[in-house]
């Protein structure tokens, strides 16, 4: 579950470096300044929060899949657990950075994607055993 936490976070950072190249933060935005951070980011097109909703969710499932793959047993609580710990920062970045009230539809997906990679990891368990 720790590895698949860990890889997550990796695609996740990977996914928002990259948002910062294609869509960059105004000149003179001090990263430690929350309320000049706030703004910047909610001056964010439209575009540039599609690349968020994937570093998010991918962080969920590839994650999920991650601990699933590697844990021996109970592979699909495995997933949903990182799933959740994914949906609880989901939550909680949101809140701190005061994200527009829409992004806040990604949030069920969270479980939904983190559900996938355990069904994923099931069938290919399943695959393997025939």
């Amino acid at each position: 579950m720790i590895a698949g936490l860990v890889v997550g976070m990796i695609v996740n950072l990977a996914l928002v470096q990259l948002n910062t190249v294609l869509f960059p933060l105004p000149d003179g935005v001090d990263l430690a300044d929350r309320a000049r951070m706030r703004d910047a980011i909610q001056g964010l097109p439209a575009a540039a929060w599609i690349l968020v909703f994937v570093a998010h969710l991918g962080q969920s499932f590839v994650g999920a899949w991650v601990a699933a793959r590697l844990g021996s047993s109970h592979w699909m609580i495995l997933a949903m657990i990182v799933g959740i710990v994914s949906l609880g920062s989901g939550i909680a970045n949101a809140m701190l950075l005061a994200a527009p009230a829409w992004t806040w539809l990604e949030m069920p997906f969270y479980l939904v994607v983190a559900w996938m990679a355990g069904r994923a990891e099931t069938a290919r368990r399943i695959a393997m055993s025939v």
